[in-house]
This record gives C-alpha cells, structure tokens and sequence, in this order.
C-alpha cells in the first residue's frame, strides 16, 4: 500500500494503512504513523473514517498534511493496539 510522508517538529513520519480489517472496514480504517526504523522506530496508530471515498489508498492520497498531523497528535502508542500486535 502507499504510504505519505509528513514532517512534525523536525521528524519525518511515514504514514500508511495498517492493512488489518475490522467490521467497520468500509466505513473506518486504521492508518500507521512510523517514525525511524529498526529497533529504534516508534510507531502509533490512529483510527480514520474517511469522508466521500471508502477506498484507502485514495483517501489516505486526499488527507491534507495539518489533518494528518493532527490525527498523530492524538494516535495512540503502538502497544496499545491489536493493529500492530500490542509490540512494545
């Protein structure tokens, strides 16, 4: 799946679907923020419904950056989340 890019206080996040699916997946999806990679990479989970398209690579494509900012702002650790397999 494609993922987009943003930068938050001088740190580049990538940001892509989760790919797990839910009972909700037409109308919500969970999208990754990952910052660094290897041991050292953080990641946080968001819950996102999109608005007029149901398709996720689309609507994550149409998610201005500011949204995108504010949905990490308030996502959640990754260890909190069956999305990521509650991983520390």
């Amino acid at each position: 799946m494609p993922a987009r890019a943003i930068e938050v206080d001088g740190s580049r996040w990538t940001v892509a679907p989760s790919g797990r699916r839910t009972q909700y997946n037409r109308d919500e999806y969970s999208l990754v923020f990952t910052r660094g990679s290897g041991a050292d990479r953080e990641q946080r989970v968001m819950r996102y419904s999109p608005q007029g398209t149901t398709n996720h690579e689309l609507s994550l494509s149409r998610i201005p950056d500011d949204e995108l900012r504010d949905l990490l702002e308030r996502a959640q650790p990754a260890w909190t989340t069956p999305d990521l397999g509650y991983r520390r």
